[in-house]
């Protein structure tokens, strides 16, 4: 794999067809602006959003070409261009590859797809595939469906902004750097990869669930975007959905008890809504995993155990970390919680810095540790845990922030692999501090007045 991604950028198609489709691209995205946003300054922050999550997802393919002489993303797109043969050579087997996709292929389909090393295995070919439906309309160029991967993930982190800002219009300016500006996710969050997407899926569920199941508004609209991004995320990062879903239904269920009037009777209705979505989202998880060897809540433990000594095991670049044994169970998991949360929200330390990527990540980590840090002790811990319990958004950001650290931190191993994981995760956690930063004004703000 490793020359892939050789003289992809040098390729005359990518040199002479990438600006006239960054134009296009520019145009569609300018006239969507110009018509679907509010005000100026909203349109200002969509094409910043835009523009910034193209820039990194161009960049992250010649860091590819140039650093790493190869990697997944290139695997994308050369598997993806033979999918893109095989849609104009063939639309008939093309479709009905896509109709067969997750189950067990026909031989009409395996005939053109056999030597593709990913076809059993749905995580990574239907990254293929949407490469490859792209690469249609794109003539197989690397740099132009990576624009479209882009604004795939643009689309949901917009979405998630939008969420945030309807809550705290207040806060439209620094939400969009939590949402929309964080380096690492612009970077990794905007190439040709299944982190692009997931984050992309992420984002429109996080809407969708909003509006259709919260504010009660657009329901069909959502309940078709939510039943896409839910089987996005399910079929690409599984784990993602089982991080989001049981505190999505908690902040659901306490929405609801905030619309009660009467406060003995929202204590009363209190434990038993958040009983019933814990229960909803148990059983949903239990079903999203059953018979997956991966997440079978049975299994996890000592998936887990070996996906992290895989990925640690062969690290050359001294960027493993070690944050205890784990043994295949759920206890060993639960034992090394704190320092998989420690280690996916605060690090890499800057001394533990080994590579100008991993430098980036460092630098946001210790801004993570600084502000957390700044604002536990502005508010206090007690204050702080009242105040996250009493803003259902902030126990949902929270709740799900610490359990997919819980999972990535313990399951990475490595510092390379734990950026990428964590990313989903990264927005929601900063627009979380800005949020409870918020509170703390507005109550100094009432005690001078």
């Amino acid at each position: 794999m490793k020359n892939l991604m050789a003289t992809i950028f040098l390729h005359s198609q990518d040199i002479f067809l990438t600006p006239i489709y960054l134009l296009i691209v520019s145009f569609i995205i300018n006239h969507y602006s110009k018509s679907k946003t509010k005000g100026r300054l909203e349109r200002k922050y969509f094409l910043i959003g835009a523009y910034s999550r193209i820039f990194g997802g161009l960049s992250l393919g010649i860091i590819y070409e140039f650093v790493y002489q190869g990697g997944d993303t290139s695997a994308y797109w050369l598997y993806g261009t033979r999918i893109t043969d095989l849609f104009l050579q063939d639309p008939l087997i093309g479709l009905q590859m896509l109709i067969e996709f997750g189950d067990k292929y026909s031989p009409e389909v395996l005939r053109y797809i056999y030597d593709i090393i990913w076809h059993p295995n749905p995580t990574e070919f239907s990254i293929c595939i949407l490469s490859g439906l792209i690469g249609i309309f794109s003539f197989k160029t690397y740099s132009v469906i990576t624009i479209f991967f882009a604004l795939i993930s643009f689309s949901g982190s917009w979405k998630m902004y939008q969420t945030f800002t309807f809550l705290y219009p207040e806060q439209k300016k620094k939400l969009l750097i939590s949402c929309l500006l964080i380096p690492s996710v612009i970077f990794w969050g905007g190439g040709m990869m299944k982190d692009t997407i997931c984050l992309g899926a992420l984002g429109w569920l996080f809407w969708a669930f909003h509006m259709g199941l919260i504010e009660k508004k657009q329901i069909i609209k959502s309940v078709i975007i939510a039943t896409v991004s839910i089987y996005t995320i399910a079929t690409i990062k599984i784990y993602i959905l089982l991080a989001f879903l049981p505190p999505a239904m908690n902040w659901i269920f306490l929405e609801q008890i905030k619309k009660v009037k009467n406060k003995s009777l929202r204590l009363i209705l209190a434990p038993f809504f958040i009983s019933l979505g814990l229960i909803v989202a148990t059983l949903g998880m239990t079903n999203l995993t059953e018979g997956d060897e991966r997440f079978d809540i049975d299994n996890i433990g000592e998936r887990t155990k070996i996906n992290q000594e895989w990925l640690s095991g062969g690290v050359q670049t001294g960027s493993a970390y070690n944050i205890g044994k784990l043994d295949g169970t759920l206890n060993s998991i639960i034992e090394v919680a704190p320092q998989a949360v420690v280690v996916t929200l605060f690090r890499p330390y800057l001394w533990e810095v080994r590579s100008p990527i991993m430098l980036l990540s460092a630098f946001e980590a210790t801004f993570f540790l600084l502000y957390t840090v700044y604002l536990f002790i502005t508010i206090g811990v007690l204050k702080t845990l009242k105040l996250i319990f009493s803003k259902p958004i902030l126990l949902f950001s929270f709740v799900f922030c610490i359990i997919l650290a819980i999972g990535v931190g313990t399951s990475s191993g490595n510092f390379g692999t734990l950026v990428r994981y964590k990313i989903p995760l990264l927005p929601f956690y900063l627009s979380a501090l800005i949020i409870m930063k918020s509170h703390i004004k507005d109550k100094q703000k009432i005690r001078k007045g």
